[in-house]
């Protein structure tokens, strides 16, 4: 069970996140993405909740709760879509002049 928290706080830390869905059951994990190239958190997370009435009270309590001076966006998260390789000039190809 993942929950996907947006428009979060970029001051916002893994244990922060933790507290407020630990009043809706066991949190099993958390994460916090960051930008790779600036290091700065992305302003969403991922919370995983032990089971699906857990995760289902805590969205309907959290989506459009303010928290932080911030309106949280809360819902399921969805599955990851699979991103097709880049077709930029990085070798491996005919790439070269004549």
């Amino acid at each position: 069970m993942t929950i996907y928290v947006g428009n979060l706080s970029y001051n916002v830390i893994e244990e922060d996140l933790k507290k407020v869905f630990a009043d809706y059951g066991t949190v099993k994990s958390v994460q916090l993405p960051v930008d790779r190239e600036s290091g700065r958190k992305r302003g969403f997370g991922f919370v995983e909740m032990e089971t699906d009435a857990e995760e289902e009270e805590a969205i309907q309590d959290l989506d459009g709760a303010e928290w932080m001076d911030r309106v949280l966006k809360v819902n399921k998260a969805r599955p990851r879509e699979e991103r097709k390789p880049s077709r930029g000039n990085w070798g491996g190809g005919n790439n070269f002049r004549r």
